[in-house]
């Protein structure tokens, strides 16, 4: 971890492995995945959650479809209900991202998970921060139900 990486912690309502499964599942990833004002289509999700398995879907704006944000990541450590570590690859002037979701169980059934993701350049930070705490609202709701 540097002082580039955002570092989230949340916790859920929800055991561990439902937790997890809401990551690894693409059914599950399409519902919740994505700031809200934006969609994962189920069509565009595969995953396969393995060390050197994909994962790869869209991001699509509710307000405007034309807008689209591709994941095309490599997980490289994967440990069921645990981990899953994954890397985006540099494209142009970005540099290679990693992805790592501890998941750890806490009292009363519930789970905490520790987000780390970069390296971000300082001023991409607090909107990635926002993303992923706009996205777990989303989770949050599924895994209620």
């Amino acid at each position: 971890m540097s002082d580039t990486d955002l570092v989230l912690t949340r916790i859920f309502d929800a055991p561990r492995p439902l937790v997890y499964r809401a990551f690894v599942d693409p059914d599950q990833l399409a519902q919740w995945f994505g700031p809200v004002g934006w969609s994962v289509p189920r069509d565009t999700v595969t995953i396969d959650a393995r060390a050197g398995g994909a994962q790869r879907f869209t991001m699509v704006s509710d307000d405007d479809p034309t807008q689209q944000s591709p994941v095309d990541a490599t997980f490289v450590e994967v440990v069921e209900n645990e981990l899953l570590v994954g890397e985006t690859a540099a494209e142009g002037e970005r540099a290679a991202m990693r992805l790592r979701v501890e998941f750890h169980d806490e009292p009363g059934g519930r789970t905490r998970i520790v987000l780390t993701q970069g390296p971000y350049p300082p001023e991409w930070s607090g909107p990635a921060r926002q993303g992923w705490e706009s996205s777990f609202t989303k989770l949050d709701s599924l895994l209620a139900r």
